[in-house]
C-alpha cells in the first residue's frame, strides 16, 4: 500500500519549478500588456483631444465665412 502512495504522490521536483517559471513568465506578459493597454489609452485621449479641437476650428472657421460683410 505504501508503495502505491508513494507512486501516486507526485515526485518530479521539476515540476514545481517549471510552474513558477511559467508563473514568472506569465504575470511579466500580463504586466507588458498593461503597459501597452494603459500607453494606447494616452495616445487613443490625445487624439480625441486634438481631433475635437480641430473639429471645433472647422466649426469656428465655417461660421465666420456665414459672417455678412
Amino acid at each position: 500500500m505504501a508503495k502505491a502512495l508513494i507512486g501516486y504522490m507526485n515526485s518530479d521536483l521539476r515540476t514545481p519549478a517549471a510552474l513558477v517559471a511559467e508563473n514568472h513568465r506569465l504575470r511579466a506578459r500580463v504586466r507588458e500588456l498593461e503597459a501597452l493597454v494603459l500607453r494606447l489609452s494616452e495616445e487613443n485621449d490625445k487624439l480625441t483631444a486634438a481631433q475635437a479641437v480641430a473639429m471645433l476650428d472647422l466649426e469656428h472657421e465655417s461660421l465666420q465665412e456665414m459672417q455678412p460683410a
